[in-house]
């Protein structure tokens, strides 16, 4: 397992955008793929954001598509969600998750390493 740290969250209006940033500590981490999730108050973690280890690969979830874009620097160690148009249902805890290996994975139970999450709080 890797710890990560998320960055980058904050409060933003409608129509503002924010970048994330996911660093693991102690420990390179070129040879994972990445994904971002996010948690809303009352709601189940869901799937946001998916990146290959060599960032050839990414996915996302419908309700993102076209406003979110994922991206990394692994000479830089940093995976990045840069979040445009954000809306009001954009707010909810982000988690960057982290797993060893090929491909890129929707699912939670894929990812065996978790940030502690960064609020991002989108006001109307």
């Amino acid at each position: 397992q890797v710890q990560l740290v998320e960055s980058g969250g904050g409060l933003v209006q409608a129509g503002g955008s924010l970048r994330l940033s996911c660093a693991p500590s102690g420990r390179t981490f070129s040879a994972y793929a990445m994904g971002w999730f996010r948690q809303a108050p009352g709601k189940e973690r869901e799937f946001v954001a998916a990146i290959s280890w060599s960032g050839g690969s990414t996915y996302y979830a419908d309700s993102v598509k076209g406003r979110f874009t994922i991206s990394r620097d692994n000479a830089k160690n940093t995976v990045y969600l840069q979040m445009n148009s954000l809306k009001p249902e954009d707010t909810a805890v982000y988690y960057c998750a982290a797993r060893p290996g090929a491909g890129f994975w929707l699912e939670e139970s894929a990812y065996g390493s978790w940030g502690q999450g960064t609020q991002v709080t989108v006001s109307s």
